[in-house]
């Protein structure tokens, strides 16, 4: 039998960080693919004065424990999820306040679904829970261009960054921040990064959103070439307890590129869904 975790053991996998008031609401952010926690770096303080912000890098990202990576847990997004759970429960967490970027949110959603779940709010941020177009919806990918772009990922790591990951940014007049997310993306093991890449970009979760039973903000930017606002819109059609904000924004990272934006949206949020 595996030996127990322990709450170091737990806490030095993700490489998870605590910050803020310990008597506060739990808010926990979670990035984005080839990201970091890092890319929270611009929101995360400004609730720390109310609340208890959680931090971490999901495995095979950042500073976690890159050793944990496990292509069989990892082979969807389930085990992200599991990861989430576990930091959640190692904490001593309740009502917590789950904020994800792109894939994260996903994972989010997956884990306020788990039965007696301690997520109590959902903050999804340029979510997609399909990236490929089917009938009937509009993804914003036809199959040969994510095979595509699987098979330059495949042929060269570091010029598929330096490629995508501008195009992701968007903001073509700040290249400071596509520079950014390069380098982001050049950190990550480029087996990792092939391997979440195929999980992400051909995983199919829209059955799941209907499931979701929690008070839910939806972030979208009015031109994110990742996730377009139609995707949005229809993340927002499946939850019924939703509701989807519109950013000024370009990108797919407005945690980066527009954090004066995203900050009062989430603010609001949590000031309406709080516990009376």
């Amino acid at each position: 039998m595996p030996l127990a975790k322990t709450r170091s053991d737990v806490l030095r996998r993700n490489n998870v960080r605590l910050s803020g008031n310990p008597a506060g609401r739990p808010l926990m952010f979670a990035h984005g693919f080839g990201c970091n926690q890092e890319m929270w770096r611009y929101v995360a303080p400004a609730f720390e004065a109310e609340y208890r912000v959680v931090l971490f890098d999901a495995v095979g990202a950042g500073g976690s424990d890159r050793s944990a990576y496990d292509r069989g847990k990892y082979d969807s997004l389930h085990g992200y999820a599991d990861d989430v759970l576990e930091i959640v429960d190692t904490l001593g967490l309740d009502d917590v306040v789950f904020v994800g970027h792109s894939v994260s949110a996903m994972v989010g959603v997956l884990a306020a679904n788990r039965a007696s779940s301690p997520i109590g709010a959902l903050v999804l941020v340029g979510p997609s829970p399909r990236y490929l177009n089917d009938d009937g919806y509009l993804g914003g990918f036809d199959r040969p261009d994510i095979d595509a772009l699987l098979d330059a990922l495949d042929a060269n790591h570091l010029d598929w960054s330096a490629q995508l990951a501008p195009v992701i940014m968007g903001n073509p007049e700040r290249p400071e921040l596509g520079a950014e997310l390069t380098a982001s993306f050049c950190s990550t093991d480029p087996a990792v990064a092939r391997h979440f890449a195929r999980v992400t970009f051909l995983s199919d979760n829209r059955r799941d959103l209907a499931e979701v039973r929690i008070p839910t903000l939806i972030l979208q930017c009015t031109d994110d070439a990742i996730a377009p606002r139609p995707v949005g819109e229809y993340v927002h059609s499946q939850i019924a307890s939703s509701r989807l904000v519109v950013l000024n924004a370009t990108g797919h990272c407005p945690n980066l590129s527009h954090p004066e934006l995203l900050i009062p949206q989430l603010r609001t949020f949590l000031t309406d869904d709080a516990p009376s």
